[in-house]
């Protein structure tokens, strides 16, 4: 097991995802934030605090739960479904920046367009991401990435919170051999 971020990196990545959020979208007033649970949600919530420290008033964040929106339902045990929160302002005509931790196959991002679609209609949908380690299984791109991290497709990525592990860090093990 090998450390692919401590806890500075990653407070350096998010706040680095922040800035470049507010300065795509020329600003944070049109932005909701919407976090992926489980660690999704966390990284949004980082996110939208770090957009608030620089920009100086609060982003609209909130959860999807994109559960019953994957593909893979039947391969799966069943697993409980988490809250949608979406913020106030909804996201009708917002732009909209989902959050995950690890960008993998691009599948949960797909469920969570499946799952988006069927709240409203923002007027643009971008991605942000901790890790983006590759294997894409469909055509999704990160447009904010904290840090790309090529693996082997045997290779498991742990993103640690403190909110859940009590410690802020990224490992990279070495999986089972196929």
């Amino acid at each position: 097991m090998s450390l692919a971020l401590s806890a500075p990196d990653m407070s350096r990545a998010i706040t680095r995802i922040a800035h470049e959020i507010i300065e795509k979208n020329s600003g944070s007033k049109s932005l909701t934030i919407l976090g992926i649970p489980t660690r999704g949600a966390h990284l949004a919530q980082r996110i939208s605090k770090a957009i608030t420290e620089i920009e100086g008033t609060s982003v609209q964040v909130g959860t999807l739960d994109i559960t019953l929106h994957r593909d893979d339902l039947r391969l799966r045990p069943p697993r409980a479904l988490m809250p949608t929160v979406i913020p106030s302002l909804g996201v009708e005509g917002r732009d909209v920046v989902l959050v995950d931790d690890v960008l993998y196959s691009g599948r949960t991002i797909r469920a969570a367009l499946d799952a988006l679609g069927e709240i409203g209609r923002p007027r643009t949908v971008q991605l942000a991401v901790l890790i983006d380690r590759g294997h894409r299984q469909l055509p999704i791109r990160a447009d904010y990435v904290g840090k790309n991290l090529p693996t082997s497709p045997t290779q498991i990525i742990k993103v640690h919170f403190s909110e859940f592990d009590a410690i802020d860090e990224v490992l990279l093990e070495d999986g089972e051999q196929a």
